[in-house]
């Protein structure tokens, strides 16, 4: 039990000094762990995606809280775009994650990741160029149907949707710590509508669990990473202030390559 507890809180910590440091990649990081470990904790093999999923997305609820709260004190959250972004991804999570809950495991498996890889080659070859700074916060219909966009992807992977909110938030003329403030706090809403989600979907298909589940969310691995990752990401802030950002994308980037070959292989 102390083993599996510190397994917990050594992936949180690392999800939370690699969020701090650029920003996304957290969820990643806890899906591609959770998908070795459960296994090797008994878990159905039909549906460890599935737990390592709804877990990371209920561990994002609890630091996205965190982040969103820092962010709004330094006045970096465009509430109008939230109040419409939100919405979508808060619909496009909750299909994200029942779709996820009739994709079979090994399908998912290969769904992260690719997308690792996806994310992988823009932050090695990607370059968002903005269109201009905007006089008023992007809103209307299309942002909300971006936002069920990115909540749909984002269930189906078990992210907070940053690394697709920041880029389309700066492309429409948002500056970029006004971007990340305001994917703080829509991550709140893909993580909360996404979890609530698989929690349903779990009970919907009648998984096999082990206690301390709810639905497809295994509370005591939720927990002990939201708890390390909340305590950690404030150093990887710092880290990234003092380190060059090129060469933190070229890191990153390879591990988030890493990551991908290890969902893909477990």
């Amino acid at each position: 039990m102390l083993a599996d507890v510190a397994l917990y809180l050594a992936v949180g910590a690392a999800a939370g000094l690699l969020a701090g440091l650029l920003g996304v990649g957290g969820g990643l990081i806890i899906v591609a762990a959770l998908s070795w470990l459960l296994p090797l904790r008994g878990f159905d093999p039909a549906h460890v995606m599935h737990v390592a999923l709804a877990t990371s997305l209920a561990s994002i609820i609890v630091t996205s809280i965190s982040s969103t709260r820092a962010h709004w004190r330094r006045g970096s959250v465009l509430w109008p775009t939230v109040r419409v972004l939100a919405p979508g991804t808060v619909l496009g999570g909750f299909a994200g994650a029942q779709l996820a809950t009739w994709l079979a495991s090994d399908s998912l498996r290969w769904v992260v990741a690719g997308y690792c890889g996806i994310a992988a080659a823009q932050l090695l070859f990607g370059q968002v160029r903005s269109r201009g700074e905007a006089e008023q916060p992007p809103t209307g219909l299309p942002i909300f149907a971006a936002g069920a966009g990115i909540g749909l992807m984002s269930a189906v992977v078990g992210i907070g949707g940053g690394s697709m909110t920041v880029p389309l938030l700066v492309w429409l003329g948002v500056a970029p710590v006004r971007a990340v403030g305001t994917s703080a706090a829509c991550g709140f809403a893909i993580a909360l509508a996404s979890a609530i989600g698989f929690v349903y979907g779990g009970y919907r298909v009648d998984a096999a669990m082990p206690p301390g589940s709810i639905g497809f969310v295994y509370l005591p691995a939720a927990a002990g990473m939201a708890c390390a990752s909340v305590l950690v990401a404030p150093l990887g802030a710092r880290l990234a202030h003092a380190l060059s950002g090129d060469s933190l994308k070229r890191v990153f980037a390879l591990f988030l390559l890493v990551m991908g070959a290890a969902v893909a292989l477990s």
